[in-house]
């Protein structure tokens, strides 16, 4: 099965999925491809494949990606093999994606499981992101106006997760992916 996990910048998407895969060692994680620059926590490979906009269009001319957007003026997909070849030798697939490529997915592959995390308030997302000091004031202004874009495209998800406390929300999580499961 394939399980998507989407929401706003900050939301805390990216601490769930890795409290997800500590869960749930037999998933498999979808590395995406971007163009934007690493943060300085961050590996190629392991948390992203750091890609030239070049090589990302080359890419994405060729139908490599089951999705591909522009997010925060940095482009972003998703390896169509990785994910057919492991739903193909009957592994679950984990996707940490936006909210439009997570739409873009669900198009492509209806039985996806499409999970929304969503930060407790606005005023603790603005604030998450401030702590992180990876953005400028331009680019912070643009990830809280998208929230907020994002927040009201949530109905559209199978489930929705508020990430108020990180381990109650992977337990959140894990419970839609069993309901889902269940229902497949």
């Amino acid at each position: 099965m394939l399980y998507i996990i989407s929401g706003p910048s900050g939301a805390g998407k990216g601490t769930i999925v890795q409290g997800l895969l500590v869960r749930r060692p037999d998933i498999v994680l979808s590395v995406s491809y971007t163009t934007r620059p690493p943060r300085p926590t961050e590996r190629d490979g392991e948390h992203y494949h750091f890609v030239s906009p070049t090589t990302f269009r080359l890419m994405r001319q060729r139908g490599d990606f089951v999705e591909c957007a522009e997010v925060h003026g940095n482009h972003y997909g998703t390896s169509r093999r990785t994910i057919e070849e492991a739903l193909a030798s009957g592994r679950d697939v984990l996707l940490e994606i936006d909210v439009q490529g997570a739409a873009q997915v669900k198009r492509q592959m209806p039985h996806s499981v499409l999970i929304f995390i969503e930060p407790p308030s606005l005023a603790i997302l603005e604030q998450r992101l401030r702590n992180r000091r990876t953005e400028q004031a331009e680019a912070l202004s643009r990830r809280l106006a998208d929230a907020y874009d994002e927040l009201r495209q949530k109905k559209s998800f199978d489930g929705v997760v508020v990430n108020t406390e990180v381990d109650q929300a992977v337990e959140e999580v894990l419970q839609i992916m069993k309901k889902a499961k269940e229902r497949a």
